[in-house]
């Protein structure tokens, strides 16, 4: 065994399958998105807060880096390891501690999955809103670490509207314990905002407290197709202001992106593929009937008004499943390489212009490029797949892809990062949409909780 192997052992009681060797790292993969072996000089899987105080200190104490893995579903390589590093997973972290059905609070470890913090708080009556694709590998730690966002975002907020406390540790085993159950609590600075988004480069979480919802007991969905994105912004507001806040989610596909997911072999189409614009949206409510028929009506009056082109409105759990499928699952996109994601924000009233731009960048560099285009747009935010469609360097047409999409946000006032976060991937676009201040006193921060620069180095600045 290595020094480290044996000091992380011996912090955690000795327990063998407590601290994993190199030769046993290699049998894991390096991540959701990444098959190959993954490279570190230890892996240490604590089962409290306490335990993960113990490896932090010892770690701090030798100026070991340390890069904290919860369900490795990110996007932007915030989790790469270097072979000299040590990964703490909280994969043992898995507890639900507490559901209160009359505060609507759930107490959690960080590494519960996500899908399983969703079910639980069904059971008793809950609904946990944060919800994505990942949903059944990403874990509540991650979520918070990366501040991850959804297809619920329009109605429920981001992950940080939903923590209402946590426990965190700091590089060198301090245990930072703000497990606040309270809606209001402004008792001085908030300090678990520090940790909300942070991609644990500031501390590592290890518990959460979340707030719920009262599960809602109706739900009615509909696929749309219509001509052009500006009547994608009105059906929009149109539904929000017709539905009183029942609207949870209202993804919109480029034209593109639908064909391109329904060709044969995939995802059947229930309407036609020859569209510009569909629409996937979910409205929830507490009056099944009266839901229901308010629905009908908004769809219907939308429809005479010329809003859309077609409507489909599943009549069972089956087809709605069928039609959310289309948005969430484009495994399509991924048989041609290679295909570069990309995740950004910006107003509504600038995505068609800037989508249109950023695909003439890419047209005028690689004439056979493709770049299918979906997103929340109600929440400002898009998800591009760009695919150059020729041979290259694949270092250098990444860079290059990332300058036809970064470039135009810094005119407009967007973000290059919606909901994924910067990780390794984005870190140097970062001054594109945060200010040079702005830079400087997250690097203030970084260096006064973690002047080592041990957590997840290299990441976010």
């Amino acid at each position: 065994m290595t020094p480290i192997v044996d000091a992380l052992r011996e912090a955690l009681g000795g327990d063998a399958d407590a601290v994993l060797e190199p030769a046993r790292i290699a049998q894991r993969p390096s991540s959701y998105w990444d098959a190959r072996p993954m490279q570190a000089a230890a892996l240490a899987r604590p089962r409290s807060t306490e335990e993960v105080s113990r490896v932090l200190a010892v770690c701090h104490a030798r100026n070991q880096a340390v890069v904290t893995h919860g369900g490795l579903t990110g996007c932007v390589e915030g989790a790469v390891v270097e072979a000299d590093a040590v990964v703490l997973s909280l994969e043992r972290m898995n507890r639900i501690e507490e559901v209160d059905p009359i505060g609507r609070t759930a107490t959690v470890q960080a590494g519960v999955v996500l899908q399983t913090l969703q079910e639980t708080a069904r059971e008793h009556g809950l609904l946990f809103p944060v919800d994505l694709g990942a949903r059944g590998s990403c874990t509540v730690g991650g979520n918070v670490a990366t501040n991850a966002g959804g297809i619920s975002v329009i109605r429920y907020g981001m992950t940080r509207q939903r923590v209402l406390g946590l426990e965190a540790v700091l590089a060198d085993g301090t245990v930072i314990s703000s497990m606040n159950r309270m809606l209001k609590n402004n008792a001085g600075y908030d300090v678990k905002q520090l940790f909300i988004g942070s991609e644990g480069t500031l501390g590592v979480v290890t518990r959460v407290v979340v707030r719920l919802e009262e599960a809602p007991v109706s739900r009615n969905t509909a696929l749309v197709a219509m001509a052009d994105f500006g009547k994608a912004a009105a059906l929009l507001k149109r539904l929000q202001q017709a539905l009183g806040g029942q609207l949870s989610a209202y993804e919109v596909m480029w034209g593109d992106y639908f064909r391109e997911v329904t060709e044969p072999g995939w995802h059947r189409a229930p309407v036609d593929r020859g569209h510009a614009y569909y629409v996937v949206l979910d409205v929830e409510g507490a009056n099944p009937e009266a839901d229901t028929e308010q629905f009908l009506a908004a769809m219907g009056k939308a429809s005479e008004d010329g809003l859309v082109e077609e409507v489909v409105i599943p009549r069972s759990e089956a087809e709605r499943s069928a039609l959310w499928a289309i948005r969430e699952n484009f495994q399509a996109l991924y048989q041609r390489k290679p295909v570069f994601l990309y995740d950004v924000s910006l107003t509504i009233r600038d995505m068609e212009a800037y989508v249109a731009d950023v695909q003439a960048r890419l047209k005028r560099r690689w004439p056979a490029s493709r770049c299918d285009v979906l997103g929340h747009i109600g929440d400002g935010n898009l998800h591009f797949f760009v695919h150059p469609g020729v041979d290259g360097d694949l270092a250098r047409q990444h860079e290059e892809s990332d300058e036809d999409v970064y470039a135009p946000l810094g005119h407009i006032g967007g973000s290059i990062s919606a909901e994924h976060g910067i990780g390794t991937e984005k870190r140097h676009h970062l001054g594109i949409s945060r200010s040079s201040a702005e830079i400087e006193l997250m690097r203030m921060l970084k260096r006064s909780l973690d002047p080592k620069n041990l957590l997840n180095p290299g990441k976010v600045i």
